[in-house]
């Protein structure tokens, strides 16, 4: 039997950046806050707490505050993972005293700014900004935070029903989205607008839509494809679903101990992928598990 792994999988450039971030400041400095999980991935984050990285909340944001500021000891240092925090976030630390370590990954910085002036640009015209993303993901919650909340999230074209197609609307979407699906919405909200002031704007990330072309290419050369990826992670789930499509034989799992022998039984070439998400190590480990087994 021969494992192989996609070379094209794992970290994409702003996790790699978010995470060698913290780990050059848990070595100079030691404890590290981090808003939310540093990276939608359970092994990881387990890695770097084990370095000293603390998940934390905004609610914990006052306590963190008030135990650790004072005359004799260092303001605490939260990090801003890659997904983006809104324009509140950075207010709030800078009226607690806490200093911001901001991995912001620059495509999501990018996609901020341009969401802030369409905002800018439909306050004048009694438009509506439109955001293709999941409600609550983190990425999301960033952008929304730049049209003060107001944005309109849609997940599928049930939700279209919340638009009012005789105003203007500037269309954006989460970076981590399906093109496929945001290229169908883009059509269907064209097609039912009653106004010509209608933009939608390309803000998929590159790395996401061209993974697909290559993971296909892999997932047709093996006889199993085992996908690992973070349970709460959108783009692990978007890249599965389309392996599932190519090869149907594709499993998902987000730990080792989830691995079952009988999905690969019988089989001569065993694939392994994983999300922008899944660590390198992560992927490895698998391997020398199903050789093992």
């Amino acid at each position: 039997m021969r494992v192989l792994i996609d070379d094209n999988a794992g970290f994409c450039f702003g996790v790699v950046n978010a995470i060698r971030t913290a780990e050059e400041h848990l070595r100079d400095k030691g404890t590290l806050y981090c808003l939310g999980d540093i990276v939608h991935n359970s092994a990881e984050v387990e890695r770097l707490r084990n370095k000293g990285l603390r998940v934390i909340d905004h609610d914990q944001w006052d306590r963190l505050s008030r135990d650790t500021h004072s005359d004799d000891v260092a303001r605490p240092r939260v990090m801003i993972r890659a997904h983006g925090e809104p324009p509140s976030t950075y207010a709030k630390a800078h009226a607690l005293g806490i200093e911001l370590i901001d991995a912001t990954c620059p495509m999501v910085l990018g996609l901020q700014h341009r969401i802030r002036h369409g905002y800018e640009e439909m306050q004048c015209v009694n438009g509506q900004v439109v955001i293709f993303g999941k409600p609550g993901h983190a990425e999301v919650i960033g952008l929304t935070g730049q049209t003060d909340n107001t944005a309109i999230v849609v997940s599928n074209p049930d939700d279209l029903d919340l638009l009012d197609f005789s105003r203007p609307i500037r269309l954006f979407s989460q970076t981590t989205k399906s093109k496929e699906d945001y290229d169908q919405l883009k059509e269907n909200i064209r097609s039912m607008m009653r106004n010509d002031d209608f933009v939608a704007y390309d803000t998929i990330c590159g790395r996401v839509m061209n993974r697909t072309k290559s993971l296909e290419e892999f997932a047709r050369r093996v006889d199993v494809l085992l996908f690992v990826g973070g349970a709460n992670s959108s783009n692990a789930h978007y890249l599965y679903d389309f392996c599932c499509r190519v090869q149907q034989r594709s499993f998902f799992l987000s730990n080792l101990d989830e691995l079952q022998r009988s999905w690969y039984e019988g089989a001569t070439t065993v694939g392994i992928s994983g999300a922008t998400s899944t660590p390198r190590w992560l992927m490895e480990q698998l391997r020398d598990r199903v050789l093992q087994l």
